[in-house]
């Protein structure tokens, strides 16, 4: 039952990080002059982001719930544990701020934010490839 836990924590951690990349890849490549979309897109980034935290926090819980202690991480897994939660803070921000204000900024501050997505979803991405092979 363990290992079902975490393999479905593990997909929606997945999906949420290929949808935090995604809609900031779609809001500059493929829709970047369609306002309307990329505030949906922004929209999901936040929905995304905000599962990227909750699931992060579900896999020490069930670790938790299950060996009775947190994961066992030391070293690199917990400098890259800090990265992946520094970056689901920023683009949470950068996702919320923009959905809230994004009707007022120039075409340069979204297209701004869109890359600073873009890069946070990136960095957060192979921050858990050293998450996973260093725990």
């Amino acid at each position: 039952m363990q290992n079902f836990i975490y393999a479905l924590i593990q997909v929606l951690h997945n999906f949420g990080a290929v949808t935090v990349v995604g809609t900031a890849a779609s809001a500059l490549w493929l829709v970047r002059s369609n306002a309307a979309v990329q505030h949906l897109l922004a929209v999901l980034a936040v929905v995304a982001w905000v599962i990227q935290a909750v699931t992060g926090v579900l896999f020490g819980v069930s670790t938790f719930y299950f060996e009775n202690h947190l994961p066992d991480i030391h070293g690199i897994a917990v400098s890259a544990l800090l990265i992946k939660i520094a970056c689901a803070s920023s683009g949470f921000v950068v996702s919320f701020v923009y959905v809230k204000r994004d009707s007022v900024w120039t075409a340069t501050k979204r297209l701004f934010a869109w890359r600073a997505s873009m890069i946070l979803g990136m960095i957060a991405l192979s921050s858990a490839a050293f998450l996973r092979w260093f725990s």
